[in-house]
Protein backbone atom coordinates (compact mmCIF):
# COMPACT_ATOMS: atom_id res chain seq x y z
CA UNK A 1 0.00 0.00 0.00
CA UNK A 2 2.89 2.37 0.76
CA UNK A 3 4.31 1.73 -2.71
CA UNK A 4 0.99 2.59 -4.29
CA UNK A 5 0.75 5.80 -2.23
CA UNK A 6 4.32 6.80 -3.18
CA UNK A 7 3.60 6.04 -6.84
CA UNK A 8 0.41 8.11 -6.75
CA UNK A 9 2.27 10.94 -4.97
CA UNK A 10 5.02 10.89 -7.61
CA UNK A 11 2.37 10.83 -10.35
CA UNK A 12 0.59 13.82 -8.78
CA UNK A 13 3.89 15.75 -8.56
CA UNK A 14 4.68 14.98 -12.22
CA UNK A 15 1.19 16.09 -13.25
CA UNK A 16 1.49 19.30 -11.22
CA UNK A 17 4.88 20.09 -12.79
CA UNK A 18 3.51 19.44 -16.27
CA UNK A 19 0.58 21.80 -15.59
CA UNK A 20 2.96 24.51 -14.39
CA UNK A 21 5.20 23.98 -17.43
CA UNK A 22 2.30 24.12 -19.88
CA UNK A 23 0.91 27.29 -18.26
CA UNK A 24 4.33 28.92 -18.46
CA UNK A 25 4.60 28.03 -22.15
CA UNK A 26 1.08 29.33 -22.81
CA UNK A 27 1.83 32.67 -21.10
CA UNK A 28 5.08 32.99 -22.98
CA UNK A 29 3.35 32.26 -26.29
CA UNK A 30 0.62 34.80 -25.47
CA UNK A 31 3.27 37.46 -24.82
CA UNK A 32 4.87 36.71 -28.18
CA UNK A 33 1.44 36.88 -29.83
CA UNK A 34 0.86 40.34 -28.35
CA UNK A 35 4.22 41.55 -29.66
CA UNK A 36 3.51 40.20 -33.15
CA UNK A 37 0.05 41.80 -33.18
CA UNK A 38 1.64 45.15 -32.30
CA UNK A 39 4.11 44.71 -35.16
CA UNK A 40 1.19 43.89 -37.48
CA UNK A 41 -0.63 47.07 -36.38
CA UNK A 42 2.48 49.14 -37.05
CA UNK A 43 2.86 47.56 -40.49
CA UNK A 44 -0.80 48.33 -41.27
CA UNK A 45 -0.24 51.98 -40.34
CA UNK A 46 2.89 52.11 -42.50
CA UNK A 47 1.01 50.47 -45.40
CA UNK A 48 -1.72 53.10 -45.17
CA UNK A 49 0.87 55.87 -45.18
CA UNK A 50 2.59 54.36 -48.21
CA UNK A 51 -0.71 54.11 -50.10
CA UNK A 52 -1.43 57.76 -49.31
CA UNK A 53 2.05 58.75 -50.48
CA UNK A 54 1.64 56.73 -53.67
CA UNK A 55 -1.69 58.38 -54.47
CA UNK A 56 -0.10 61.79 -53.87
CA UNK A 57 2.81 61.02 -56.19
CA UNK A 58 0.43 59.70 -58.87
CA UNK A 59 -1.90 62.73 -59.01
CA UNK A 60 -2.33 63.92 -62.60
CA UNK A 61 -1.69 67.55 -61.72
CA UNK A 62 1.59 66.65 -60.00
CA UNK A 63 2.72 64.50 -62.92
CA UNK A 64 1.85 67.26 -65.37
CA UNK A 65 3.72 69.90 -63.38
CA UNK A 66 6.78 67.64 -63.00
CA UNK A 67 6.76 66.90 -66.73
CA UNK A 68 6.54 70.60 -67.53
CA UNK A 69 9.04 71.91 -64.99
CA UNK A 70 11.67 69.19 -64.62
CA UNK A 71 11.52 67.52 -68.02
CA UNK A 72 10.58 70.51 -70.16
CA UNK A 73 7.69 68.65 -71.79
CA UNK A 74 4.76 70.47 -73.42
CA UNK A 75 1.31 69.57 -74.64
CA UNK A 76 1.41 68.83 -78.38
CA UNK A 77 -0.20 71.29 -80.74
CA UNK A 78 -3.65 70.69 -82.20
CA UNK A 79 -2.18 69.69 -85.55
CA UNK A 80 -0.08 66.96 -83.90
CA UNK A 81 -2.87 65.30 -81.87
CA UNK A 82 -4.77 62.38 -83.38
CA UNK A 83 -7.00 59.59 -82.14
CA UNK A 84 -5.80 56.16 -83.20
CA UNK A 85 -8.25 53.28 -83.49
CA UNK A 86 -7.63 49.70 -82.38
CA UNK A 87 -6.43 48.72 -85.85
CA UNK A 88 -3.82 51.50 -85.84
CA UNK A 89 -5.49 53.88 -88.29
CA UNK A 90 -6.15 57.52 -87.46
CA UNK A 91 -9.78 58.03 -86.49
CA UNK A 92 -9.88 61.75 -85.90
CA UNK A 93 -8.45 64.66 -84.03
CA UNK A 94 -8.86 65.55 -80.34
CA UNK A 95 -10.24 68.98 -79.51
CA UNK A 96 -7.74 70.91 -77.42
CA UNK A 97 -8.09 74.00 -75.24
CA UNK A 98 -6.82 76.10 -78.16
CA UNK A 99 -9.61 74.71 -80.40
CA UNK A 100 -12.22 75.63 -77.81
CA UNK A 101 -10.96 79.23 -77.63
CA UNK A 102 -11.24 79.69 -81.40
Amino acid sequence: MIRLNLFLLALAIVCALSVVTSQHRARKAYGELQKEQEVARQLDVEWGQLQLEESTWAMHSRIESEATQRLGMQMPGATRTQVVGPDGTAVGRIATKADLKE
